[in-house]
Order: C-alpha cells, then structure tokens, then sequence
C-alpha cells in the first residue's frame, strides 16, 4: 500500500500557528469588491482561526499519516 498523500489544494489554504491553530484566509475578498464596502474588505483581509467543528477534517488533510 503506498503512502497517503497530503492534500494539494488544502496545503495551499491553510497554515498553522505557533500554537498548533490553523489559520486560514477569509472568502469573498477576490472579485465584485465594487459593491462591498471598505470596511467590509478591510475586515477580510486578515487571517483567522478555523472553526472546531472543522479543525479535525484540516488536520488531516494536512498531516496525513501523523
């Protein structure tokens, strides 16, 4: 059985914190931003935290086989 590989996409959508979090970017910052107002656009161009109900599925998309 070969080893299991990481998954592409997820490995270029999330990173982990010094913690062990995983950081995220917000959606709807790339096209339409006429519409959106300033602050709007301000507020998603920081990184967050993924929510808990989703870190397990992240973690393992990432770190598979560890």
């Amino acid at each position: 059985m070969p080893k299991m590989k990481t998954h592409s996409g997820a490995k270029k959508r999330f990173s982990f914190t010094g913690t062990g979090k995983v950081k995220r970017k917000h959606a709807f910052k790339s096209h339409i931003l006429t519409k959106k107002s300033t602050k709007r656009k301000r507020n998603l161009t920081n990184d967050t935290i993924v929510s808990t109900a989703d870190i397990s599925k992240v973690k393992f998309m990432l770190t598979v086989g560890k």
